[in-house]
């Protein structure tokens, strides 16, 4: 009987060793060939799995997006039944910092994509398809918020989603060794705890 092959978990792998190619090497090196010797394969065997560099590049930051989903509900499910909404949005902006290895990892890959999206107009599509589906995610979760009456009701929704979208400009500060980490979850805390300061 011929041995099945994990094409699912091949893909992932090809992601994985992408992530590190840029976390180790920045994106300008990040050619097909380079990404095969990472992940140890042939470039042949990589281009089975992916026709194109930006083809390898848009299933390596989808796969970082639902990494970072996955981590996002792993983080809600230790919050228990029920979590206080500012408890949620700082779970979610904290997953959104190099906070850790796969974090860093993660957002090391979608600055890459971003930096790719600037030009390649398939990517720039996809690219902001993802961040406005984010973007929809925490601006309902504002809304259910002010909703539920822990914001105060005269908040306009947008405005405090864009604030807090904002505090993920953090990324580069931490990076590049300008503030730690500590203090960026320090300025989260104090910007939630005014936003939700009227409950």
């Amino acid at each position: 009987m011929p041995k099945q092959v994990d094409h699912r978990g091949r893909r992932e792998a090809i992601a994985r060793a992408l992530w590190r190619v840029v976390e180790q090497r920045g994106v300008a090196q990040l050619t097909m060939r380079m990404v095969a010797q990472e992940a140890g394969m042939s470039l042949g065997q990589l281009q089975h799995y992916f026709a194109s560099r930006a083809a390898m590049l848009s299933f390596a930051m989808d796969f970082a997006s639902e990494q970072t989903s996955v981590r996002v509900h792993q983080g809600l499910e230790k919050l228990g039944d029920r979590p206080h909404p500012r408890d949620v949005l700082r779970l979610t902006l904290a997953e959104m910092l190099p906070l850790h290895a796969d974090a860093r990892a993660t957002s090391r890959m979608s600055a890459a994509y971003v930096l790719e999206a600037l030009h390649d107009e398939a990517v720039h599509e996809q690219a902001r398809r993802g961040l406005l589906q984010g973007r929809a995610l925490v601006e309902q979760l504002v809304r259910q918020a002010i909703a539920d009456g822990h914001i105060d009701s005269g908040r306009d929704p947008a405005i405090e989603t864009n604030l807090l979208l904002a505090l993920t400009g953090f990324t580069p500060l931490i990076e590049l060794g300008v503030i730690e980490p500590q203090d960026a979850l320090g300025a989260i805390d104090v910007h939630l705890d005014r936003l939700f300061r009227s409950t």
